[in-house]
């Protein structure tokens, strides 16, 4: 059974059509790539996954909860995290307080034990801290648990992102543009990240990227978009030769 199905999702703005009547299925512990030109309505669906925006028509399921209705935080929540296409960190913060920061939107302890200090809210801090460090671990920036996140490189700001989405220990990571700016070396390293994250987090992975080196070397399944509406959706080297992904995107030369 699939983790996450949209079925007829449309979405407009002023007038404009941003998605047709797409379907997507994400199985569980997929990595799975959505394509396409510039445009196409790539963000957009995150952004309906996500809860930011409402579509005009159709349903999405997570989990077989129909997530057409709830806010952001819930859903959040329920177990999706996200990065962003523009990387949106506290600069000003640590490395390491940006993923506390992150921890708490699943704290189990309320604002006022915080404040005072209870046991239980002690001991929560204490995981928070510990699963932190291990995100940071993970992602290669361990050693730069102290340095404020304006300090990083570009590349280390994307990591850092990704190790925050992954804070609020989802089911679903969704990946926007997550080699946006790396350079060659750092893509690579990308690449082996993701799929370690996948096979030991235990995820399912769905992410927007325009690196198609990289989309066909990661994903299982792809799924191409041009103008709002799905094109295409299969294997990598179906992908690769369909007529009408080479005309519309990979003719292109992107």
């Amino acid at each position: 059974m699939p983790i996450l199905k949209l079925s007829d999702i449309s979405m407009e703005f002023g007038g404009l059509r941003a998605l047709d009547s797409v379907d997507l299925s994400i199985e569980e512990h997929q990595i799975y790539g959505i394509i396409g030109p510039n445009g196409a309505g790539k963000t957009t669906i995150f952004n309906i996954i996500t809860g930011i925006y409402k579509p005009v028509k159709g349903n999405l399921f997570f989990k077989d909860i129909n997530l057409k209705n709830y806010p952001p935080y819930k859903i959040a929540r329920m177990g999706i995290g996200r990065t962003f296409q523009n990387i949106r960190l506290f600069q000003k913060l640590s490395v390491i307080d940006n993923l506390r920061v992150s921890a708490h939107g699943i704290s189990k302890v309320n604002i006022i034990a915080n404040m005072l200090g209870f046991p239980n809210s002690r001991r929560e801090e204490k995981q928070i801290m510990l699963k932190s460090g291990q995100l940071l671990e993970m992602l290669g920036l361990y050693e730069k648990g102290m340095e404020l996140a304006d300090s990083l490189s570009y590349g280390e700001q994307r990591r850092l992102e990704i190790a925050r989405a992954l804070a609020l220990e989802p089911a679903l990571l969704l990946l926007d543009e997550p080699a946006a700016g790396m350079n060659a070396s750092e893509k690579i390293e990308l690449i082996d990240t993701i799929k370690s994250i996948r096979d030991n987090m235990n995820l399912t992975i769905l992410l927007v990227e325009h690196d198609m080196s990289l989309v066909m070397n990661i994903c299982e399944s792809i799924a191409v978009l041009d103008y709002g509406r799905k094109i295409a959706d299969g294997d990598p080297a179906s992908i690769r030769n369909d007529e009408k992904v080479i005309s519309s995107y990979l003719g292109m030369g992107a």
